[in-house]
């Protein structure tokens, strides 16, 4: 599985700091915090029909990673709505797109990984860019990667940060082995997540999914969870083995990129019948239904 270039996005703006500058031309200092160090923290949003998604709840958790950072600064809610409905306004978008939006703890006054050599505040960015769902139909094929998630102890996983080491070392195993993603398992040895999306079984009619002990409280697994119980659908959190997996008569991985995707084979090994089962096609079905009439209208 490998993204490809939208045409739609050549001429896009990008969103920094309030400046809408040409994607070409779009950039940051090299003092800033997310060049010299990572230090960053960042969300995913879909925007459907002008309404993002659980906006407030993506804001929460980028709030809150901030906070875990002691960001001396963190814009509020509607200023960062204010800033992304303005770069969607000046892209003219309204459905299909994703946005990445980051914020940095800012620019340092020399090179250096002290948080007291940032003066300047925040760095905001929005980036706002055509882009379907990008799992693939027809089933993703997983690999259970060598790395290992941290535990809180080492670096809660609950913040969501920009240093993205972990998974790019793990979607490198994954692109290595000719699969679409990697899975990885906690330091126990449970199922985390994959480097890119959380993972849910189905069993007996059971739909199943990890603790977040080592990986961040996923907002479309939240809502994943939610429908489940809305719909008498049983489920349990709990801590899954690899050997559960394999067993599994059903397994799909969830995020707001790639919304609901099924996976068929991990390890060598076929899942269930091969095929994206029932319950991840009504779960999917159920979650195109949510997107289509719930979320914070930004554009009109």
């Amino acid at each position: 599985m490998l993204q490809t270039f939208d045409e739609r996005n050549r001429n896009i703006l990008v969103n920094i700091n309030g400046t809408l500058t040409p994607r070409d031309e779009a950039g940051v200092s090299p003092f800033d915090s997310a060049v010299q160090g990572g230090d960053f923290v960042w969300e995913g949003l879909r925007l459907y029909e002008g309404r993002i998604f659980r906006l407030i709840e993506h804001l929460d958790r980028l709030k809150a990673s901030a906070q875990a950072l002691a960001f001396a600064v963190i814009p509020s809610h509607e200023e960062i709505i204010e800033e992304v409905r303005r770069t969607l306004e000046a892209n003219g978008m309204r459905d299909g797109v994703h946005i990445r939006l980051s914020l940095t703890r800012g620019v340092k006054i020399t090179s250096g990984m002290d948080p007291r050599l940032n003066r300047s505040g925040p760095t905001l960015i929005v980036l706002a860019e055509y882009k379907a769902p990008v799992y693939p139909t027809d089933g993703l094929t997983l690999i259970t990667s060598s790395i290992r998630r941290f535990p809180p102890d080492c670096l809660d996983q609950k913040i969501h940060h920009g240093n993205l080491l972990q998974s790019i070392l793990a979607k490198t195993e994954a692109n290595a082995a000719g699969a679409d993603d990697a899975l990885m398992l906690d330091r126990s040895g449970f199922i985390a997540e994959t480097n890119a999306t959380h993972i849910f079984l189905v069993k007996n009619g059971i739909v199943l999914t990890g603790h977040t002990h080592a990986c961040p409280e996923g907002i479309t697994r939240q809502v994943v969870l939610e429908l489940c119980a809305a719909h008498g659908i049983e489920s349990d959190v709990r801590n899954l083995s690899l050997a559960e997996a394999y067993s599994a008569d059903e397994m799909f991985c969830t995020g707001t990129m790639g919304e609901l995707a099924g996976v068929t084979r991990l390890d060598g090994r076929i899942i269930g019948d091969g095929r994206i089962g029932p319950m991840t096609q009504r779960l999917a079905g159920l979650y195109r239904e949510e997107t289509a009439r719930s979320g914070v209208v930004v554009v009109e």
